[in-house]
């Protein structure tokens, strides 16, 4: 996983391995220059305690439904779920900090319960906060980023837009992978970006974001950090036939399209609904 960070205290290990996270001077004064110059804002975008977000919405939501906020379930605060485990409307008072478009901290976010969250088939967490989407908007004047229905393309220019480091990383959809497995977890159908998008641990949850619409079809989860093969912190891609095709230094992500069906009235998860592709408990 693109590891989660753990606290403010950047000498601190990352959940779930233990070596040290990326150093604050990792994202320079350059790199924020460069960020301005970028299309795609961080307006939308939320810093968790150790990793990114952003404030969601479906295209069927609504002003007054309570908003959600995207990460990966590889960052809930109740560590990592198993193989196989769902997180399902469990209470949750973790608070975000919501960016505006410069990447200015504007106000804090309030989780009422975990909506969903998993790392199996997929890496996500989906929570559901104490506000509505007309609330933050009338509070702050920045609306929810919108989920995109359609899969994402091969060639696509994408921005992966981290609310923790504040900082962006642009590049294309090189492809997807079939299977990709990272210790413990396999997940299905992921991104696979090219190797512009040199993510850190930090940009875990970030929202995956296509330049043409401006619309969110990933979240980012992970990459290949040292050239091994299927260990934690380096996923290796299995294909449909079986062969394993290890990329070091190249990152991923899990689709979000598939997701936008499990988002019902209200807001509310339903895995039963028609299309939703969500494992259940």
């Amino acid at each position: 996983m693109k590891k989660p960070l753990v606290g403010a205290v950047l000498s601190v290990l990352f959940l779930g391995a233990g070596v040290a996270p990326a150093a604050a001077s990792t994202a320079t004064s350059a790199d924020a220059a460069d960020v301005r110059a970028k299309a795609v804002t961080f307006a939308g975008t939320v810093a968790l305690s150790n990793c990114s977000g952003s404030v969601v919405r479906a295209p069927s939501s609504l002003p007054g439904d309570p908003a959600l906020v995207m990460s990966n379930g590889h960052c809930l605060e109740t560590g990592f779920p198993g193989p196989g485990e769902v997180v399902l409307n469990k209470a949750s008072t973790r608070s975000f900090t919501l960016l505006n478009a410069a990447g200015s901290g504007v106000g804090t976010l309030r989780a009422s319960k975990i909506a969903y969250g998993t790392m199996t088939d997929t890496d996500v967490s989906l929570y559901q906060l104490t506000r509505t989407y007309a609330q933050i908007e009338s509070s702050y004047g920045i609306k929810a980023l919108e989920l995109d229905t359609a899969r994402p393309t091969q060639g696509r220019a994408i921005t992966v837009a981290s609310g923790y480091w504040k900082r962006t990383y642009s590049c294309a959809v090189d492809g997807f992978a079939y299977r990709l497995k990272e210790g413990a977890w396999t997940w299905k159908d992921s991104v696979r970006y090219t190797s512009a998008c040199q993510t850190i641990g930090g940009t875990s949850g970030s929202p995956v974001i296509d330049d043409a619409t401006g619309k969110v079809v990933a979240v980012n989860n992970t990459g290949n950090e040292d050239g091994q093969r299927c260990t934690d912190n380096n996923p290796c891609e299995v294909a449909q036939d079986g062969t394993v095709t290890v990329r070091k230094g190249i990152n991923y992500a899990q689709q979000t399209y598939n997701m936008v069906p499990c988002i019902g009235t209200g807001n509310q998860i339903d895995l039963n609904r028609p299309g939703c592709a969500l494992p259940k408990p």
